[in-house]
């Protein structure tokens, strides 16, 4: 299981919200099978939709 708030702990050079947009997709094509938004994330360009957004680049 995917957490977001492991992947934001694990890469602290993320800069942007399309950043990690990119990444949740990476790790989806890498295998894993479920992914959770168990945090909001502080970027300053995270949009309002961000749940949405990141499970779309999940799937």
């Amino acid at each position: 299981m995917l957490y977001l708030s492991e992947l934001l702990i694990q890469h602290h050079e993320l800069e942007s919200f399309a950043q990690l947009e990119e990444l949740v997709r990476k790790r989806a094509r890498e295998g894993e099978r479920f992914f959770r938004m168990d945090v909001r994330p502080t970027f300053k360009d995270t949009p309002e939709n961000w749940e949405d957004r990141l499970e779309a680049a999940f799937t």
